[in-house]
């Protein structure tokens, strides 16, 4: 009777906690997760041979890394008969940022013909505002995650006479080769990455609560706001740009696999057309079908719009072998399929205990999972077939024991009907056991909605995805997100940077 009365107030305390998330929501904050830090990844980190020095390391020269800009000599009234004994260097670092102002004096002439000649401005010049200013206002507001109107008042105190108008335009107009970059980026990541980890996050647009995707790797990230977080949107996203649906053997593979009905099947295969280019003729054909008109489970419509879209991916050449790492969320289990372990762990640290008993067996299984999850680290390193059969025994071993502690043993049931993704790291060891680099790539995502809230026009949520994705992808490649705006912008002096699509392409082939 006790244990019952605790799980009855455990039960009220989750849903007084989710009403609470849900005002929060509605009043335009989004909800605080209920997640406890399980500390499960750093405690199986190898351990250091030798103890680490408490002194800080030092920092080395810094000279060598510095470009001198101008140097200056600072002399000094010596008594007589003094020698000289040559200079003592000091170098100072210092910023220049300043208001500069240019009046072109463009050229009229008047041809012998009647037509009037002017000479044209110089390259990189679009409007009133300089491509070193467009940099400036680019690298606040999405690096530096500076709201529009600090980022007016800022630049009003420097000189520049500008609205906020004129800011908002300079960063959303005449932004499409960037956001074609961060598309080509993409699909050069689902082309040749051999595994993503995913994940997504609430984002408000048009004053309406949507969800922001994430999907890289160690090498690239990409973002995607949309209203909707079900599979057939996560598909889409997968499309990379595409908007195609297609009809192909990978496509009713998909389809026989979510138990799509055979006469159904059957139509789509015998039909003709295969290939759609928009969803509204994909809906019409589907109306032709008469497959709109069943009412079946599962919904017809939905699994033949999935399998549509993933016979686009595949016919794109996108996902090869590509494994898709995810915390466990349904919209996410496509393809190769593997789950994050943090999560898995999390599940069984977050249970509430209600007696000795229980904590000692929750804790027993916790240490248990730790170990085997060290294990999988080090197989990782050295994969073998003796030790991927003896780690496979030990997984059923782990999720198959009794307890007790009945909530315990129906999560280990549930966790070991998961085997096959859970394992999937014994199949391809290159893949990460975990998606804590999802999870780093879109704190930014929270951020940028704590501090500027939403978006309203498609164009401008699709600059900010856009931008924040081309910021983290310079950062995993090594490049300063200063010089890849100097460069796409074409500044004179900045180092040039290569297509970001191609250094993806190269270091996702050669990992």
């Amino acid at each position: 009777m006790v244990i019952q009365q605790f799980e009855a107030i455990a039960e009220l305390q989750r849903t007084v906690s989710a009403l609470r998330e849900e005002i929060a929501r509605l009043k335009g904050g989004p909800g605080r997760p209920n997640i406890k830090p399980s500390g499960m990844e750093k405690a199986t980190e190898p351990k250091p041979e030798k103890p680490v020095s408490k002194e800080r390391p030092k920092r080395g020269p810094t000279r060598t890394k510095l470009t001198i800009n101008e140097e200056k000599t600072v002399k000094v009234a010596a008594p007589p008969g003094s020698r000289f004994k040559g200079y003592t260097r000091f170098v100072v670092q210092d910023l220049v940022l300043r208001a500069h102002v240019v009046d072109f004096r463009c050229e009229r002439w008047l041809t012998p013909d009647g037509a009037m000649l002017t000479a044209p401005l110089p390259d990189g010049l679009e409007g009133h505002f300089g491509p070193e200013l467009r940099r400036f206002i680019l690298a606040q507001y999405h690096q530096g995650q500076v709201t529009v109107p600090r980022l007016v008042e800022m630049l009003r105190a420097l000189g520049i006479f500008i609205s906020k108008r004129q800011v908002v335009r300079l960063l959303i107009k005449g932004q499409e080769p960037f956001l074609n970059e961060a598309n080509e980026v993409l699909r050069a990541g689902l082309s040749s990455a051999a595994w993503i980890t995913v994940d997504d996050t609430g984002a408000r647009h048009k004053a309406k609560n949507g969800f922001c995707t994430q999907i890289g790797n160690a090498h690239f990230t990409w973002f995607g706001t949309t209203d909707s977080k079900n599979r057939a949107n996560f598909l889409a996203l997968l499309r990379a740009g595409y908007g195609d649906y297609i009809i192909n053997a990978a496509a009713l593979a998909y389809m026989r696999q979510r138990s799509l009905a055979a006469h159904v099947i059957t139509r789509l295969a015998d039909h003709p057309d295969r290939y759609f280019a928009d969803q509204h003729a994909w809906t019409a054909h589907l109306e032709k079908l008469g497959i709109t008109m069943l009412k079946v489970n599962p919904d017809p419509v939905e699994i033949a719009t999935e399998g549509a879209l993933w016979g686009s991916i595949k016919a794109h050449g996108l996902l090869p072998n590509t494994v898709i790492v995810s915390d466990d969320a349904g919209q996410f289990n496509v393809g190769e399929h593997g789950l994050c372990w943090v999560h898995a762990e999390r599940l069984v640290h977050k249970l509430d205990a209600f007696t000795d008993e229980n904590r000692k067996a929750q804790r027993h299984i916790r240490s248990l999972i730790w170990r085997f999850y060290r294990d999988l680290k080090a197989y990782r390193l050295a994969p073998s077939k003796n030790r991927q059969a003896a780690l496979t025994a030990r997984f059923d071993r782990i999720f198959t024991r009794q307890t007790g502690f009945v909530t315990l043993d129906r999560l280990l049931k549930r966790l070991h009907a998961n085997k096959a993704e859970l394992l999937k790291v014994l199949e391809r060891p290159e893949i990460p056991l975990h998606t804590n680099g999802s999870e780093n790539d879109i704190r930014g995502v929270v951020t940028k909605r704590k501090v500027s809230g939403g978006t309203r026009s498609d164009v401008g949520r699709d600059c900010r995805d856009g931008f924040l994705g081309l910021g983290k992808t310079c950062k995993k490649l090594g490049i300063v997100f200063w010089n890849y705006l100097g460069s796409r912008l074409g500044i004179s002096g900045q180092p040039d940077v290569p297509p970001l699509a191609d250094i993806v392409r190269h270091r996702c082939a050669s990992a």
